[in-house]
């Protein structure tokens, strides 16, 4: 694993300190990772919107398509 410094004003490393305490992190490293994840997951979902507003129209989704989806997800969960 790789090692990246960061320097905060006062109260960015306050807050930072704040929300490891407050949010049970082991450090401030671990909190920074899981907002970095989550920015990325951010990005990934702007991709997949912009690649779906881009492509071709289908059929409507309306809610006999929901109730397809929901049908084959239990199938496949068993529930």
């Amino acid at each position: 694993m790789s090692t990246m410094n960061i320097s905060l004003p006062d109260a960015l490393k306050a807050f930072v300190d704040h929300q490891v305490s407050a949010r049970g992190y082991g450090t401030s490293s671990e909190y920074v990772r899981e907002l970095i994840r989550k920015d990325q997951d951010i990005q990934r979902l702007r991709e997949m919107l912009l690649d779906g507003a881009g492509s071709a129209a289908t059929a409507p989704a309306d809610g006999g398509y929901f109730r397809g989806l929901r049908d084959r997800v239990t199938q496949r969960t068993g529930a």
